[in-house]
């Protein structure tokens, strides 16, 4: 009797237990992107995409309906702009499906410290969301884009940015690098193009780097500058190189599929020096040359034009970093603090002041495969 008595007993609590602190879904407001700019008074002005799920669209078919909403409020600090976001919104804002945080180029050069605080703080934000700086404008203006090609434009953005040729950072990357010895963060860049007013016929493009230094935005690296700093910090999956042949022979292009770098360190006394060491292979895409590639030492000729332009490429962004931003944002610090540390222990505290004086050379080798399906230029066989 008391074995029967316990099991409807146990029945019971089964029957009667349940998750007491469960959300529903059909109570939460996904959060795909946030936007944040500066006010005119010194304010933050938060801007959230939130992804409008199918069902609630009326089950429409045939024409175009939006698949997201923004909305937006402005605050001094990020407890109080959640507060009053969460008031605006009548599902609980979820923010684990973010995909990339924006910060406008005003806000990113005012300092971006008390913007970023909250994310290292509230366990609600994923530290893989992507961290982006938008040149030009307002960072809430890439919220309001469509894109034809995803059901949200965030996704869009986020494609672009992991697309291998693009400096791809998410927070936990920028927290990492900015808690370095001896580097400085980047994030990518993303730059709306305004053809029009109507948000239907915009579109944007990823345009480049942002170097910060002291969580502060030192400056924006084109694309072609950004090549260098993806490849000279390993990060480079796949590239293209373009290179003029001397005496106006034409031009001839390359893609990157495998790439290599190693930085040699060397201290003597009061000298600092570093050795870049670039290896590249990959195909050639494009021969607007009188050349006929067939014949090796035209072949070679070619290889040495992409060797001279890859170098020199890299030359203008180390020149861009060491002379004009003075920030080290490859992390050559890094290497000496790596390979030197009692250097580096003396070295750090005046790294700022050293770092745009230093020897930075550098060497590129080049293997070029596959001459295509059309082995020469048109022009060479009339």
């Amino acid at each position: 009797m008391r074995s029967l008595k316990f099991v409807i007993h146990l029945v019971v609590c089964v029957l009667l237990s349940g998750c007491w602190d469960r959300t529903e879904i059909n109570d939460l407001a996904f959060v795909m992107g946030t936007a944040l700019d500066l006010t005119d008074d010194g304010h933050i002005l938060c801007t959230l995409q939130i992804a409008i799920p199918s069902s609630t669209e009326g089950g429409k078919s045939g024409g175009e309906s939006s698949k997201s909403y923004v909305i937006a409020v402005e605050g001094e600090n990020g407890n109080e702009i959640h507060q009053k976001l969460q008031k605006k919104s009548s599902r609980h804002l979820f923010y684990s499906h973010r995909s990339v945080v924006f910060l406008s180029e005003k806000l990113a050069k005012h300092g971006i410290d008390n913007a970023l605080d909250i994310f290292t703080h509230d366990p609600r934000n994923r530290l893989k969301t992507y961290l982006m700086v938008v040149k030009g404008g307002e960072a809430r203006s890439i919220l309001q884009l469509k894109s034809p090609l995803k059901p949200v434009p965030i996704e869009a953005v986020r494609g672009m940015e992991v697309s291998g040729e693009d400096v791809a950072v998410t927070l936990r990357d920028f927290y990492i690098l900015y808690g370095s010895e001896g580097a400085n963060p980047v994030v990518g860049v993303v730059e709306p193009e305004l053809r029009s007013n109507d948000p239907e016929k915009q579109i944007f493009r990823v345009a480049g780097t942002a170097v910060f230094k002291d969580l502060k935005l030192s400056g924006i690296l084109d694309e072609k500058e950004t090549l260098g700093q993806m490849w000279v910090t390993g990060k480079l999956r796949f590239g293209y190189l373009t290179a003029k042949l001397p005496k106006g022979n034409g031009q001839v292009g390359m893609i990157l599929n495998h790439v290599d770098r190693k930085i040699i360190t060397q201290i003597q006394q009061d000298s600092v020096q570093f050795k870049i060491q670039l290896d590249g292979q990959g195909s050639l895409l494009e021969n607007n040359t009188a050349l006929d590639i067939n014949e090796p030492a035209n072949f070679q000729l070619i290889q040495k034009a992409l060797e001279d332009a890859a170098k020199k490429q890299v030359q203008e962004f180390i020149f861009k970093i060491q002379k004009e931003f003075k920030v080290d944002s490859v992390g050559f610090g890094q290497e000496i603090y790596k390979n030197y540390p009692d250097e580096w222990s003396r070295l750090k505290d005046q790294w700022d002041m050293r770092f745009p004086e230093v020897d930075i050379s550098i060497e590129v080798n080049l293997r070029v495969h596959g001459a295509g399906m059309i082995h020469s230029t048109f022009e060479l066989r009339e």
